[in-house]
């Protein structure tokens, strides 16, 4: 997947060549890659080693003062790169090992539709959501990087006469963002909401695959676990946090608790939806939202929400934002929502669809002004 990077965005990646197999870190300018271990020679001593590694991951180990170091001295090698490698015919790597993943339900709007289509009778709200980010621990073994097939998954579904076992038939997308996480803190130690930014890396979009049907036959008690573990998709690029417009942080009623309070708020990006039904020449935009606009919960209230009770960040976390959804039918950001529970089909070029189908393939695309983050794709595989 070439895209179109501008000197605004600068993300980094992990790429291989056929003259060359060995993953090494890239920077992505234009639509070509600034090979970073071919030009380590123009970094200081202290990111030189780095530049050379296999994997974001040991710029994780860093703290925010490197980081900013190397994006400084990333923006002098763009302008004036050198020898170049063409995005084209080169092969895309997960860009950092992946230590944990949370992923957060951090959209009022999402919230309230699923609370509405799955407990009509009660406040679509949980008591909790308006005091605290709510999250769940996923698997880190399944976040894979976009381009990555998408086994349809099989597990246990409510059935008329008890469960039954087979593929899923409700197998859904989520359009979420994605925090990279590193400069390590030690067990027993929160960050306090107003450092939280220093743990955030970079971003990425992210795709959160789910099987609606495994999902609300297991979710009670303990919420999601096989109809969300199989996969989650993220983009090869990372796009630094820092070269991202923070907008104004929403208004929360009732006033968070006091560790909750402050950080930046929430990133101001355009975000869409693309499915490509199987057997379509072009994909069709099903979506589009803006982030700021829909998020109630901050990347800061997160990482502070992460930690207050003493849990470690280790380089390499991630965490995602959940569902992102606006306020009109066009600004959802799941299958979900848009057919409100498989009740009511969504055109789709000639097509339509509730749920996914063999060889639908999803993109998610975001972008604000001149930066564009890297696109996350999946192609759904018998």
């Amino acid at each position: 997947m070439v895209q179109d990077f501008g000197n605004e965005t600068l993300p980094y990646g992990v790429f291989s060549t056929s003259d060359n197999p060995r993953p090494r870190i890239g920077v992505g300018l234009g639509t070509s890659i600034v090979d970073l271990s071919a030009a380590s020679d123009r970094l200081s001593t202290g990111l030189r080693e780095l530049a050379n590694a296999e994997a974001l991951t040991a710029f994780l180990h860093r703290d925010r003062s490197t980081w900013e170091e190397l994006h400084s001295a990333v923006g002098e090698i763009a302008a004036d790169p050198g020898d170049l490698v063409p995005q084209l015919g080169a092969t895309m790597h997960m860009p950092f090992q992946v230590a944990d993943y949370v992923d957060f339900y951090s959209s009022r709007q999402h919230a309230e539709n699923v609370g509405r289509m799955f407990r009509p009778d009660d406040p679509p709200l949980l008591p909790n959501w308006l005091h605290m980010p709510i999250g769940y621990h996923g698997r880190s073994g399944t976040v894979v990087v976009s381009g990555t097939p998408i086994t349809r998954p099989h597990g246990q579904r409510r059935g008329e006469y008890g469960p039954s076992f087979g593929p899923s038939q409700r197998l859904d997308i989520e359009l979420e963002l994605g925090f990279v996480l590193g400069n390590s803190t030690h067990l027993g130690e929160p960050v306090p909401v107003d450092n939280a930014a220093d743990h955030i890396f970079g971003v990425v979009l992210v795709n959160d695959w789910s099987a609606r049907d495994i999902q609300a036959w297991e979710y009670r008690p303990l919420g999601p676990f096989l109809g969300k573990s199989f996969a989650t998709s993220v983009s090869a690029w990372v796009t630094p946090y820092s070269r991202l417009t923070k907008a104004k942080p929403p208004v929360q009623d009732p006033t968070p608790l006091p560790y909750l309070q402050g950080g930046e708020g929430p990133l101001d990006l355009d975000l869409e939806v693309w499915l490509r039904p199987a057997a379509a020449d072009e994909p069709s935009q099903i979506g589009a939202v803006n982030a700021a606009q829909s998020l109630y919960w901050t990347p800061s209230q997160q990482v502070a929400h992460l930690t207050v009770n003493g849990a470690t960040i280790r380089p390499g976390d991630l965490i995602a934002s959940g569902t992102i959804s606006g306020s009109e039918r066009s600004e959802f950001g799941s299958l979900l929502e848009m057919s409100w529970n498989g009740t009511e089909p969504i055109e789709v070029g000639e097509v339509t669809r509730t749920f996914l189908e063999n060889g639908d393939e999803v993109t998610l695309r975001g972008s604000v002004g001149g930066v564009v983050l890297g696109e996350v794709s999946g192609t759904v595989v018998a």
